[in-house]
């Protein structure tokens, strides 16, 4: 019975792949998505996770690892080679988490290969799965205007993977590189405080100034860059580990760059770091290898290495053979050479800067002084496969979480890890996506200049700050790699970077105690469906629109100049008379979120209460960053780094801590509905020990920003209206900046609208116009004096009507900042007119924007409006910047308005015409722009 179950799920199934692929093959998710339902389908040792717009694939047996990830909507194939499924850093050993190992050619996956496929021994084990639904991160409040019927959480599927440790025996007894410390006996280490009477200091004397320690730093090279300054040692027979450190610093030396030499009485080996490159690879740094008989001028491969930070080498010695090693600070070894197994071991070690042969002698052209530093040395002994990790595989479970979503060609992932034993772990690090991705391009040679685009794939994380776009918000932890696998690149240095690894540059460094549970990040994936921007543009919107639907909230904001009781209760009831919905007190206002005495919580109450009588929400500003408490209290940056703002606080201090106490408290007892939240937490690290918040260095970043993420989300779940100027949409965030230049506004008035405009069709290829606020300064903002300013409102009404119409003709909201909305009878019936419209047509106007035309202030410029699934399907909105009437012909592309034979246009004239669309689904419509006016036609 059970093989018959089986057997028939597996046939309702593929009836319900085929009747979703015949019902696809004739509708454009852009357009309706409603069939493109989620399935998770367990078949032998596979599990696919599809909804007829993606999938992937994942082998369980004999490890888990995914196989496929293909967009099929474009019928493209993203995924070139199987890597694992995770790497989680516990008590200081990485451990690659699932993973398949033996792909031939890391260019492509041939479906014969799959199966011949291993296991890792040492990568975590996979040990079951689970299929469920889809989980709410938080929880979501839906108390404005927004589409209320998003699903939330999003409708699919989610399927967990969990994984245990491998055997102690079966980590240890690994070709994997492992930690050096991993089951072997430390025989020696030294960071080089002091230099014991084991070494023997060897300098150049081509120059007075050659020496090991320089300036009372031990360690420390300072010589001419093509000359020997190193130190000697016998070599411990009892070694099989041998390692050091080295930061390269200022030198640029070839041969002569520093590493570490093994000395026969009648051979040497050198293992080193060549920042000057070869004469083939000027000034590309890669690594050296002296392997007794012949310089190999590129070890590992032509590759171009970063050497801002410390490199560590070492020989790990064998019975197989000898492998030179190497890996940056804070990463994971790589097998860089493999020798052949000594036949006698050597007698000395040297660590430092050699000639490339490894010997004590100066080029004929000594080159420019140099400064570099050796960091560390140390020795380890035989592997012994009974020392243990303190782990055993049942104390420890890592489960990777994946969520693939109704109608997006978007999957989430995650990890989890649960602390079983009865002892604190430590997770170091953890990279929760990994993805062998297929290259965008192909690049020969890289110059000075080259950038290589990366693979056709939106990546994003809910641990992204810094920044008004995705991408750079996300730039310190969606990292593409060059692959070290992907021998048979196109790319002579090797440096396509066509590898995804999805980790956070710092820690996270969490104790977790037992029986607690580690979460990290979530990652979104959006493999492309076309190179078109606009389509690109689109599929990002919708995901926005499915994963963060709270940016879907639009309110109509006045920007209160003034926060005394007479100044507010006539922003209030302005707002209410013209239909506003939402009033902030503004930055410079005397707004003060930070005074907690009873006596300010109880006023910012009276005002809640009555802007709730008037049916209008309010708010305030604060700021976070961009700005200093004390020593104390400050971030403590690391040598040569600066906040990003110039000044910030820790959230993770004393002050930080209580900072978030008292926004907890205003909102809970005030009413308050919005927080503008300026100069948010943009990511710097803090290396103070002191802080209560923190431990140090690495955990730091992790901590303030769960702080920061906690606090938004629970807003999100009280219906706090969020103005975040920083990519925080994933944690609950509305709003950021549509983008623009402060100062500009300042410009005089008529210049103004075109920035504004320009600012606005720039904005919206990746967010939504819901997504984004503008400015309309009503009062003087950033100088200008009376040219750049519109106040008094009515001697102003025709720019303060083209202000509001740029920006509500898009579906955008500004901050409106000053301290009336209207002046006289007449400037409130203008505003209350414009308002009534953009209401009336709310739901075609906050659509998506198709990019038609940019504003250049000499011609018509225009956008259209689109929303397939109303009433409306697209609205033309067109604005004439010059002081004469013009009329032209315009072609508007209807396509993403779902629109197909026919199409009634009514124009803001209330002109009515039956249009037919051409071929390419477009129509040509005349329309006549009086001067420095707008224009909208309607299509339904």
């Amino acid at each position: 019975m059970k093989t018959q179950s089986k057997t028939f799920n597996k046939l309702i199934f593929v009836i319900l792949c085929f009747i979703t692929t015949l019902s696809h093959a004739q509708t454009d998710w852009l357009l309706d998505n409603s069939s493109y339902k989620s399935h998770i389908q367990e078949s032998g040792d596979k599990i696919t996770l599809s909804n007829g717009l993606i999938e992937r694939v994942i082998k369980i047996s004999p490890n888990a690892a995914t196989i496929k990830l293909d967009n099929l909507y474009s019928g493209q194939s993203f995924l070139r080679g199987v890597k694992p499924e995770a790497e989680v850093k516990i008590n200081g050993v990485n451990y690659e988490v699932g993973g398949l190992k033996g792909q031939p050619n890391y260019a492509f996956l041939k479906e014969e290969w799959i199966d011949q496929l291993s296991n890792s021994p040492s990568a975590m084990q996979y040990a079951g799965h689970e299929i469920m639904e889809t989980q709410a991160p938080f929880d979501w409040a839906k108390v404005r205007h927004g589409n209320l019927d998003a699903a939330w959480p999003p409708k699919g599927a989610h399927l967990r993977l969990d994984f245990i440790l491998p055997e102690s025996k079966d980590l240890l007894s690994s070709d994997e590189p492992l930690p050096s410390f991993l089951g072997r006996e430390m025989l020696y280490n030294t960071d080089f405080n002091t230099l014991d009477d084991s070494w023997i200091v060897n300098t150049s004397s081509s120059h007075p100034r050659s020496s090991f320690e320089n300036e009372g730093k031990m360690g420390e090279i300072y010589t001419p860059g093509n000359t020997s300054v190193f130190i000697e040692r016998d070599f411990d027979p009892r070694s099989k580990i041998i390692e050091a450190t080295f930061n390269t610093g200022t030198d640029q030396s070839r041969e002569y760059g520093p590493g570490i030499t093994l000395v026969w009485p009648d051979s040497t080996i050198k293992f080193y770091l060549k920042p000057g490159g070869n004469e083939y690879d000027d000034g590309v740094s890669m690594f050296g290898l002296w392997d007794g008989e012949k310089q190999l001028r590129a070890a590992g491969g032509r590759q171009k290495l970063d050497l801002n930070s410390p490199w560590s080498l070492r020989f790990r010695i064998t019975n197989e053979g000898v492998l030179c090693e190497a890996k940056p600070k804070n990463g994971d070894w790589e097998t860089i050479e493999r020798l052949p197994s000594f036949s006698s071991l050597p007698t000395q070690i040297r660590i430092g800067k050699t000639d490339g042969k490894g010997n004590k002698k100066d080029d004929s052209e000594l080159g420019d002084l140099v400064r570099m530093q050796v960091l560390d040395f140390a020795m380890y002994g035989e592997l012994d496969t009974t020392i243990k990790n303190n782990l055993n595989p049942e104390d420890v479970t890592v489960s990777v979480h994946y969520e693939i979503y109704d109608g997006i060609p978007v999957m989430a992932k995650w990890i989890t890890v649960e602390n079983k034993s009865d002892k604190s772990i430590t997770i170091g690090d953890f990279t929760s996506e990994i993805i062998a991705a297929v290259e965008y391009e192909s690049v020969v040679e890289l110059r000075e200049k080259t950038v290589i685009q990366t693979p056709n794939i939106h990546v994003e994380t809910d641990f992204a700050f810094a920044s008004m776009k995705a991408k750079d918000a996300n730039a310190h932890v969606v990292n593409w790699l060059p692959d070290p696998e992907y021998f048979t690149q196109v790319n002579y240095l090797r440096q396509t970077p066509s590898l995804l690894k999805v980790s956070p540059s710092y820690g996270p460094d969490q104790d977790l105690e037992p029986g607690k549970k580690f979460n990290s990040f979530r990652t979104f994936v959006l493999p492309y469906d076309s190179y078109d921007r606009e389509r690109q543009g689109l599929s990002l919107r919708k995901m926005y629109k499915t994963l963060a639907p709270w940016t879907t909230e639009n309110p109509l904001m006045m920007h209160a100049r003034f926060a005394d009781w007479e100044q507010v209760k006539k922003a209030i009831d302005q707002a209410s008379e013209v239909g506003f919905e939402m009033v902030i007190l503004t930055f410079g206002s005397g707004f003060n979120i930070e005074d907690d005495s009873e006596e300010y919580l109880a006023e910012m109450k009276r005002y809640a209460d009555y802007a709730k009588s008037k049916g209008v929400e309010i708010g305030g500003y604060s700021l976070l960053a961009s700005r200093s408490i004390d020593k104390k209290n400050d971030v403590l940056m690391p040598e040569g780094m600066r906040p990003t703002f110039g000044n910030s606080p820790c959230l993770a201090s004393e002050w930080g801590q209580e900072y978030f106490q008292k926004l907890y408290n205003f909102y809970d007892k005030t009413g308050f509905t919005l927080l503008e939240h300026d100069g948010s937490y943009p990511g710097d690290v803090c290396a103070s020990e002191d802080h209560p918040g923190h431990k140090g260095l690495a955990d730091s970043r992790w901590n303030q920003y769960q702080m920061i993420s906690e606090f938004y989300k629970w807003s999100r779940g009280k219906g706090i209206y969020l103005n975040i100027p920083d990519y925080y949409f994933m944690t609950g965030g509305n709003k950021i900046a549509m983008g623009y230049r402060e100062v500009n506004w300042s410009l005089p008035r008529n210049q103004q609208l075109v920035h504004a405009r320009q600012n606005i069709y720039d904005g919206t290829w990746e967010k939504t116009s819901t997504m984004g606020w503008m400015f309309v300064p009503l009062t003087e903002y950033q100088g200008g004096g009376a040219a750049a300013t519109i106040e008094p409102l009515n001697e102003h009404l025709a720019h303060y009507e083209m202000m509001i119409a740029s920006n509500l003709g898009a579906g955008v909201q500004a901050c409106y900042r000053g301290p009336r909305l209207f002046d006289t009878e007449e400037t409130k019936t203008m505003v209350k007119n414009r308002v009534d419209w953009f209401k009336q047509h709310r739901e075609v106007l906050e659509g998506d924007i198709i990019h038609l035309k940019r504003a250049n202030g000499q011609d018509l410029d225009y956008w259209l409006n689109v929303n397939p699934q109303g009433t409306e399907k697209g609205m033309l909105v067109v604005y004439n910047p010059t002081d004469h009437a013009i009329t032209q012909k315009i072609k508007v592309p209807l396509y993403y308005t779902g629109l197909q034979d026919k199409t009634i246009a009514k124009n803001k004239n209330e002109e009515t015409l039956e249009l037919t669309l051409s071929r390419d689904y477009s129509v040509e419509i005349e329309v006549t722009v009086p001067a420095n006016s707008d224009h909208w036609i309607s299509f339904q």
